[in-house]
């Protein structure tokens, strides 16, 4: 039996689109308080980079109010680093505005306060509305211990998906506006 994280025989791996942001292009952030990606009190702060292909790096540093148990991150916060980097994906690399429909975390090892956390998403396979997504975590590196592992289900959906729930009167230029304010060119 297929697992809802193993894409379809039918789905494709997507390529990189002509318009997709350069490698190396930094993300701006959706919203600066997001708990995730913003800069404001708490935030981790997660600054997320367009990487080669259909990736996507990002990193943040543990700081004492991200614990969970005495001097490490808060497992929590590694799962939502995960689902915000793994968003990028779509919403960013392959231009369509897309939810979390599913995600699993797996954690390997304890992430100390202090350290670096660097994370490297991929777009696996894309089915209609659907994109099967995976990453790793690693400690101050890309090359460093792995901390967690993570594969995803995104969704596609429209703009108006997030009508109900803001005062916006400018959704699809605010998601506009969040796509290419990192992008240089």
């Amino acid at each position: 039996m297929r697992d809802s994280y193993t894409p379809p025989a039918t789905a494709v791996v997507p390529e990189r689109p002509a318009g997709a942001p350069a490698p190396g292009t930094v993300v701006a952030t959706h919203a600066p308080d997001c708990f995730v990606c913003g800069t404001d009190g708490a935030a981790l702060g997660l600054v997320k980079t367009i990487g080669d292909g259909v990736t996507v790096h990002a990193e943040f540093t543990v700081r004492p109010e991200h614990q969970g148990g005495p001097g490490v991150l808060h497992g929590g916060l590694l799962a939502s680093a995960f689902d915000e980097t793994l968003g990028a994906l779509p919403n960013f690399v392959l231009g369509s505005i897309a939810v979390t429909g599913r995600l699993e975390t797996e954690y390997v090892r304890p992430v100390p306060v202090g350290t670096t956390v660097h994370l490297r998403a991929v777009c696996d396979a894309v089915h209609g509305r659907k994109y099967y997504m995976s990453a790793e975590a690693r400690l101050d590196s890309l090359d460093g211990p792995v901390a967690g592992r993570s594969r995803s289900l995104f969704i596609a959906v429209g703009v108006e998906h997030y009508a109900p729930y803001t005062e916006r009167d400018d959704l699809g230029g605010a998601f506009r506006r969040a796509r290419t304010a990192g992008d240089p060119a």
